[in-house]
């Protein structure tokens, strides 16, 4: 069965609460990517997340908050540099992991001793966490692992009828996850980067952020494969893609690309997409492009490497781990 996608009317809004409330799954758009909802005080609704999606048990999720005010709900402890980037980049593309009150559960937090937290800037996620008046748990609304959606049809595409409800607000404006930053022993520590520049981040805070040691939270999309295709995919050097485009045909094997600087050969006959040459709208495009190349049957989907520096960061993340870290060493 198909769940059944509604345009985000004040009315399909309503019975979004309504559903919600029955314990019921929801998905909704945000800024990044859609999520998957439940009641993040109900937890047979926030386990039902798990078993449509087929998440570890172990792997936390984020609680979406109508405002920053809910905070103290939800953690006991928001220290001033978490304060300080609430009041800069809430709401928007920012998750703050803080010590949890007893109101987070362990199947919310995967057991951990903290909580992840967002207010999302879509308007869409904001009228619905208004009505609903409290947390909603939510992580991306797609099968674990893979690629994550950016509309709502990739939503029923990819969970069915698993989903009551899907609230479709148009294609996600960032198109890539929260950038997640905890705060561990008064270290901000930057678990995941994403839709907020890390150097942005260390401007409002006034010093660098850590990198995650051993005793780091756990977060979500940290595995070291996620975002995946289905069809086999690789990074590779911009100035190798074209001989690693002979070795396949030599093969008589299909490659599906990804390009950003190389031109398209004129001999190529198979799926070639010409991606933006910026950081942020390579972003928006990443995951429906990925889609789109996983579904042209090919043998392997090729993706011309990225470049280095902070504004590429989250990007280079997401591609390493769509590729399951099979990286083109060749750079």
């Amino acid at each position: 069965m198909t769940a059944r996608i509604e345009a985000a009317t004040s009315a399909a809004i309503a019975r979004a609460v309504e559903r919600l409330r029955a314990g019921e799954l929801v998905a909704f758009p945000t800024e990044t990517v859609y999520g998957l909802g439940a009641d993040a005080n109900n937890g047979a609704a926030v386990r039902r997340i798990f078993a449509a999606k087929g998440r570890p048990a172990d792997h936390p999720l984020i609680v979406h908050l109508p405002d920053a005010s809910h905070v103290p709900r939800w953690a006991r402890e928001f220290p001033a540099g978490a304060r300080a980037l609430a009041e800069a980049f809430w709401p928007g593309p920012l998750t703050l992991v803080l010590p949890r009150t007893s109101r987070a559960s362990d199947v919310v937090t995967g057991g951990e001793d903290s909580v992840g937290l967002r207010v999302s800037s879509h308007p869409v996620a904001h009228d619905l966490l208004r009505a609903f008046g409290d947390g909603i748990a939510a992580p991306s609304a797609n099968r674990f692992g893979r690629i994550s959606p950016t509309t709502a049809a990739h939503v029923a595409g990819d969970l069915g009828g698993a989903v009551s409800l899907i609230l479709d607000g148009g294609a996600c404006e960032v198109g890539i996850e929260s950038t997640i930053v905890a705060f561990v022993e008064g270290a901000a520590v930057l678990l995941r980067p994403g839709g907020i520049q890390v150097a942005d981040l260390a401007r409002v805070l006034g010093r660098p952020l850590q990198s995650p040691g051993s005793a780091a939270p756990r977060a979500p999309g940290t595995l070291p494969a996620h975002y995946a295709p289905r069809t086999s995919a690789a990074l590779v050097a911009p100035d190798a893609l074209k001989a690693e485009l002979e070795q396949f045909a030599a093969r008589d094997e299909v490659a599906a690309v990804l390009a950003r600087t190389v031109a398209r050969p004129g001999d190529f006959e198979g799926i070639w997409i010409d991606a933006p040459k910026d950081p942020p709208r390579y972003a928006h495009d990443l995951y429906a492009h990925l889609r789109t190349l996983d579904a042209a049957n090919a043998d392997v989907i090729l993706i011309e490497a990225v470049p280095g520096g902070d504004e590429w960061l989250a990007v280079r993340d997401r591609l390493t781990r769509a590729t399951r870290g099979e990286d083109d060493d060749r750079d």
